[in-house]
């Protein structure tokens, strides 16, 4: 896989999503991390994608959400008619969804699958934990891409689509998602400081601890592709591709020379 980094959104005036694909039925763009997909029940007075795709494109529907903390692909339809069909279409698990995630440990195998059932606890901090008795049927593959110091990256595959679900298979696994604020570990990784720091698994590293700064100091994890099936009248199979934001590429590059 080849880790482009998408152009940098920085800006004050520009809204925090690059533009992947739009057509008359649906819009799609690359969110940054940081900002809901849709209304949050437990902050509406949080920046919303979309409000802001409302403002550039006219009125879009959410058909999915990702987390805010996650970065990448995001979908909405631009009618009641695609919004239905996009619903259905994930609902009934026809979308194929691949997220690169960078997370905790060198993990021993190359591919792997986890099926731990899932279910909000309803703390204040709106876990999703793993509930063998009250759990809804949830299932996720891996694929290993690198491993380098005490990290690894990681290609996942949801089938279901649970709040939380890679994080917390993740997490259940023992190789939580780095600066994951939820189900990570304090720190980053590293004492003193938040995120993941070259002087971390770069050997022989001679820089300032004091003056180093992270690489990655948000949620590593990316929605990086969508399929979306021949569900719209008239439309073809329809592949989406968002590039890695700048920082998570760059950690990527870094790990993956160290490989």
């Amino acid at each position: 896989m080849k880790f482009d980094a998408a152009p940098s959104v920085t800006s004050k005036s520009r809204a925090p999503f690059s533009l992947v694909y739009q057509d008359e039925l649906l819009v799609a763009v690359n969110k940054s991390s940081g900002i809901a997909v849709g209304g949050d029940r437990w902050d509406e007075t949080k920046d919303r994608l979309d409000k802001l795709l409302t403002a550039t494109f006219g009125r879009v529907y959410t058909t999915h959400r990702i987390d805010s903390g996650t970065s990448g692909i995001v979908v909405f339809a631009r009618s009641r008619e695609a919004h239905a069909a996009l619903s259905r279409a994930f609902e009934t698990r026809r979308v194929k969804k691949t997220y690169i995630a960078v997370i905790h440990g060198r993990v021993s195998w190359t591919e792997t699958s986890c099926d731990f059932p899932l279910v909000p606890n309803g703390d204040k901090q709106h876990r999703t934990i793993i509930d063998k008795y009250r759990g809804k049927k949830s299932f996720t593959r891996f694929r290993l891409l690198h491993g380098a110091g005490n990290y690894s990256v990681v290609e996942a595959e949801p089938e279901t689509g649970r709040t939380h679900q890679i994080r917390a298979h993740l997490a259940g696994m023992g190789c939580p998602v780095v600066c994951d604020p939820l189900y990570g570990k304090p720190g980053g990784g590293r004492a003193g400081g938040e995120g993941v720091f070259l002087s971390s698994f770069k050997r022989g590293w001679r820089g300032d601890p004091l003056d180093e700064k992270p690489l990655l100091n948000r949620l590593g994890l990316h929605a990086a592709a969508l399929v979306l099936p021949d569900c719209r009248a008239g439309k073809a199979e329809l592949v989406l591709n968002a590039p890695l934001s700048r920082d998570m590429a760059a950690l990527i590059r870094q790990l993956e020379k160290r490989s």
